[in-house]
């Protein structure tokens, strides 16, 4: 790669005048649900954009897959504009109101609660940020008025839809979120039954909301009738939250300058943190300083390779990543070339005991914390005629979020992912909680350039924690391995952070689960939230899309 080029991708993802078509195709959407794919390829035929189509897809989730993201939640989006070859995050993280404390999210007696009681409080919920990122990115990219992006949605949620299999699977789960009354309320026939798969839910208070949003703008979720309602309802019992309409009236999502950074084969451009783009960044980096590429999905080294350079990004991850308006995260020493070979020799023939998090240049003093992270998020991919692109992860946090519902959709119950229990330390985790502080994020919606600078692909996955290895492992398959992506995505999925190796286990051969075994790797079922990988890559002068097999999500084209 030039040197020039090269300065300029890792300074500021840009390469201007290197955008281009991309290709023979109209555009594609890659959502988890038909009706989301739906509404967004609507709009690309309508002449809309990658963003516009994103907010409609968007729109229609919070009503079809409410488990996972909504408008009462956080969202961080990553585009790619076509005509400068300018790739750009829009930060809708959640923040945590003027109130917060560590001791919000304590007992009488100072104890950390439970997290089963702490995500149905009103205390866990933070300032919802998702609506504020798309109207962000709208205003700079979008092509049609924001008010005829909701159409859909507001027609679908009055007439109903069908509930299907995996929302049902959530409706009946065993979480505390599904017993919460606003779940039980909303998914219930007049008769006190429960819903099911194949039941019509209609939300014609979510209607009414987004007919106030297309009208007032982003803004009047944040202002007004909709903010009073939201902070009445996360002040109530049990756990009441301290959020105030001034609180939602000072939100604005951040315009932030991706991380990118050179690989073999392409660039990867991620968001910075409080998002974990820096840990996926890493585990890439120590991946393509092996012979990885040199194996394939059957070679137990591959795997393991794999597992114990993961193990040494969480390491990193959870001792260092926070909010940066709070918290030094040393994020060039973490990507450090010499950092990372130090970090890479540390993996032998079979597996370590442990990982301790490393030093890397700049690394302020931390101690190891206590987040823990559930899973209830979603990702999707829009790519335009034009080549614009738009790779968005979206969250409640876990499912449902804190189970409160206002106007038609949840609230989110974010602030369960700082790390609470470890506060009072004299050196604090670098997530833990602060008045104004986003919570660290493992979303980590992706965007790939070829070495030119121009569009390659967009990809991201929901799944807690785990959304690094996902991604990871979809990357590996796709170019490293030289597979297809919709097989690549589905390779088995292979979590491995501090002693725990979770993973997929009985989509792996019984040879391949002895061979690492041999090398101290015991792949354990994995618990929580399935992969949701979501992506379209640019091979041949064609968009290459792919959606998770083991969701609903599909692949559309205008």
């Amino acid at each position: 790669m030039p040197l020039l080029l090269s300065s300029l991708l890792l300074a500021a993802c840009r390469t201007p005048g290197a955008g281009g078509d991309a290709g023979t195709d109209h555009g594609m959407v890659v959502a988890a649900h038909p009706l989301a794919v739906e509404a967004g390829t609507r709009i690309l035929q309508g002449g809309g954009s990658a963003i516009d189509a994103a907010v409609a897809v968007q729109m229609m989730l919070g009503l079809v897959e409410p488990q996972s993201s909504g408008i009462g939640g956080g969202a961080i989006v990553m585009t790619y504009d076509a005509s400068t070859g300018e790739v750009t995050g829009y930060l809708g993280r959640e923040t945590a109101p003027a109130s917060a404390s560590p001791a919000m999210l304590r007992d009488d007696d100072g104890r950390a609660l439970p997290r089963a009681e702490a995500m149905l409080g009103g205390v866990a919920t933070g300032v919802p940020g998702a609506v504020s990122a798309f109207a962000a990115a709208h205003r700079a990219h979008g092509r049609l008025p924001w008010a005829a992006l909701f159409g859909d949605t507001i027609d679908r949620a009055e007439a109903g839809f069908v509930i299907g299999p995996r929302l049902a699977r959530h409706i009946d789960g065993r979480f505390p979120q599904a017993s919460a009354p606003d779940v039980v309320g909303y998914f219930s026939h007049p008769d006190g039954t429960r819903m099911q798969a194949g039941d019509r839910l209609r939300n014609p208070d979510y209607a009414a909301t987004l007919r106030t949003l297309a009208r007032e703008g982003a803004t009047a979720l944040h202002r007004g009738e909709i903010a009073a309602d939201i902070v009445a309802r996360t002040a109530a019992p049990p756990l009441a939250g301290g959020m105030t309409t001034e609180d939602l009236a000072a939100y604005t999502a951040e315009t932030v300058r991706p991380l990118c950074r050179p690989l073999r084969a392409y660039v990867l451009c991620v968001p910075p943190p409080p998002a974990s783009g820096v840990g996926l960044l890493q585990l890439m980096l120590l991946l393509d300083g092996t012979d990885i590429g040199t194996r394939g999905a059957d070679d137990p080294r591959a795997w393991f390779l794999f597992a114990e350079a993961s193990r040494l990004m969480y390491a990193d991850r959870d001792r260092y990543v926070g909010d940066p308006r709070f918290v030094s995260v040393p994020v060039d020493g973490l990507l450090d070339a010499g950092y990372l070979d130090a970090r890479r020799a540390l993996i032998g023939d079979t597996a370590a005991p442990q990982y301790a998090a490393g030093t890397p240049a700049g690394a302020p003093p931390r101690v190891d914390d206590a987040t823990r992270e559930p899973a209830g998020t979603s990702h999707f991919v829009v790519v335009d005629a034009q080549g614009n692109a738009v790779s968005v992860t979206t969250t409640v946090e876990s499912y449902f979020g804190s189970g409160r519902m206002v106007r038609g959709f949840f609230l989110n119950n974010q602030l369960t992912d700082f790390s609470w229990a470890d506060a009072d330390r004299p050196v604090p985790a670098a997530n833990a909680v602060a008045p104004g502080k986003r919570p660290r994020s493992s979303m980590t919606p992706a965007i790939l350039l070829d070495h030119d600078g121009r569009f390659l692909g967009a990809i991201g996955s929901p799944g807690g924690s785990a959304i690094p290895a996902y991604i990871a492992k979809a990357l590996t398959g796709a170019f490293d391995w030289d597979l297809p992506l919709a097989q690549a995505i589905a390779l088995p999925n292979l979590v491995a952070r501090g002693e725990r190796v979770d993973g997929e286990a009985t989509r792996m051969s019984t040879e391949l689960r002895a061979a690492l075994a041999r090398r101290g790797i015991e792949v354990r079922p994995g618990a929580g939230e399935d992969s949701g990988l979501h992506g379209v890559l640019l091979r041949d002068g064609r968009l290459d899309g792919a959606a998770d097999p083991r969701r609903e999500g599909v692949v559309g084209r205008p």
